[in-house]
């Protein structure tokens, strides 16, 4: 557990999903409205990478079967998923970005 270095906040773009790994997860983050969202990043229902997934609006879509969550706070939205997305924290500590596993 612990901090761990994600990059620069302006290399970060609002609305564009990055993916990350460490300590063996796999985590996606999203920059929007200037605040970041760290989830799980593989989708809950089946293995799909939730990077290539599309986000509109305040919702992830699984590239897979379609499985929507909420990026703020990781819940599953619509079936076929059943389980939420686990959250971390992300913090931003002198213009660098950091997430909290």
């Amino acid at each position: 557990m612990g901090l761990h270095r994600l990059g620069k906040d302006k290399d970060f773009e609002e609305d564009k999903i990055y993916s990350f790994d460490f300590e063996n997860k796999h985590i996606i983050v999203v920059k929007k409205k200037g605040k970041y969202y760290a989830l799980e990043g593989i989708c809950t229902h089946e293995y799909a990478d939730l990077g290539y997934g599309i986000l509109t609006e305040d919702v992830i879509v699984c590239p897979l079967h379609l499985s929507q969550f909420d990026i703020y706070t990781g819940k599953v939205l619509n079936p076929p998923a059943e389980r939420d997305l686990k959250k971390y924290n992300v913090k931003v500590i002198e213009e660098e970005v950091f997430v909290e596993l």
